[in-house]
C-alpha cells in the first residue's frame, strides 16, 4: 500500500517555517508598545513593513528605526476614526511596496465610563475605532491580497476581555467591541479562506507597555493583575509579537478563524 504522508524537504520547508521573506506587512496602529514589537518581529523575519496611526511623525520616526537596522519600511498616518482615511492608507501601503500580503490591526482604544455613565458618544467613538476601523481595514486589505492572487494573512489584536468581563469597572464599550470582534474575525476567515488568506486574532492579557502604566504602577491594581494570571507575571511586548509571526508565515499556514490567548493562563482558570 503506497504511502499517503507527504514527503517533506525538511532543508528547505521547515528552515523557513517562520520566513516573511519576500512578504509586505501593513500594521496600523503599529508605533504602540505592542504595534511596535510586531513591526519589528515581522521586518526580522524578512517582511517589508508599513507602519501608521494619528501621529505621522511617529510612524515614520518607527519607519526610520527599521530603515537604520536595513529594514525596508514605511511611515504614514491613519486616522481610524474616517474609512476613506483607512481605505486610502492601505491603497498606499500596497502602492509604495508591491503589494499587500499581511494585516496586522492593532488600530484600539478604551475610554473607561461604568454602566450607568456610558455616553452614546463614548460608546459610538469606540465601537468605531475598536470594530468599524477592524472591518474596513479588513475589507481594504482582502481587496489587494485577493487581487495579488498569492494569498495572505490577517490578525487583529484582540484582548482577554473579548471572552472575560471586569468587574468594578467601566468596560462596557471595550468588551463587547472586541467581543464583536472575535465574530468579525470568524466570518472574514470563512469567506476569505478560498482566497487562501487566514484570519485571526491575539488576545493578551495585561501588556507592560505606557496603556499599563495606570495599573501597574498602582499597588493594589498591580497586586490584583497578578494575582489572576497563573504564570505569575504580565505580558511582555515580544510575547505578543511571536503569535504575529506565527500567523502570518508558513507555520501558521493551516490555521484561520482562530484567536490565541497570550494571557499566561487568565482564560484557562476563570
Amino acid at each position: 500500500m503506497p504511502a499517503i504522508t507527504p514527503r517533506i524537504d525538511f532543508t528547505r520547508e521547515l528552515a523557513n517555517l517562520f520566513s516573511l521573506k519576500g512578504k509586505t506587512a501593513y500594521v496600523p496602529g503599529g508605533y504602540g508598545g505592542i504595534g511596535e514589537a510586531m513591526a519589528w518581529a515581522l521586518a526580522m523575519a524578512g517582511a517589508r513593513v508599513a507602519v501608521s496611526g494619528r501621529d505621522a511623525t511617529k510612524a515614520e520616526a518607527l519607519a526610520n528605526d527599521l530603515r537604520a537596522a536595513g529594514h525596508e519600511a514605511i511611515g504614514l498616518a491613519m486616522d481610524a476614526h474616517s474609512v476613506a482615511d483607512i481605505q486610502a492608507s492601505v491603497d498606499r501601503v500596497a502602492k509604495e511596496l508591491g503589494g499587500l500580503d499581511i494585516l496586522v490591526n492593532c488600530v484600539g482604544m478604551q475610554r473607561e465610563q461604568k454602566l450607568l455613565d456610558v455616553t452614546e458618544e463614548t460608546f459610538d467613538e469606540v465601537l468605531q475605532v475598536n470594530l468599524k476601523a477592524a472591518m474596513f481595514l479588513a475589507q481594504a486589505a482582502a481587496k489587494h491580497q485577493i487581487a495579488g492572487q498569492r494569498g495572505g494573512a490577517q490578525m487583529h489584536l484582540l484582548s482577554v476581555r473579548a471572552q472575560l468581563g471586569l468587574r468594578g469597572r467601566g468596560y462596557s464599550a471595550y468588551c463587547s467591541t472586541k467581543g464583536g470582534l472575535v465574530m468579525l474575525i470568524k466570518q472574514h476567515a470563512s469567506e476569505l479562506a478560498v482566497h487562501g488568506i487566514t484570519v485571526n486574532g491575539i488576545a493578551p492579557t495585561v501588556v507592560r507597555t505606557e496603556m499599563a502604566r495606570h495599573w501597574l504602577e498602582n499597588p493594589e491594581t498591580k497586586a490584583q493583575v497578578l494575582g489572576r494570571i497563573p504564570l505569575g507575571r504580565v505580558a511582555d511586548p515580544k510575547d505578543v509579537a511571536g503569535a504575529a509571526v506565527f500567523f502570518a508565515s508558513p507555520a501558521g499556514a493551516f490555521v484561520t478563524g482562530q484567536v490565541i490567548y497570550v494571557d499566561g493562563g487568565i482564560t484557562a482558570s476563570q
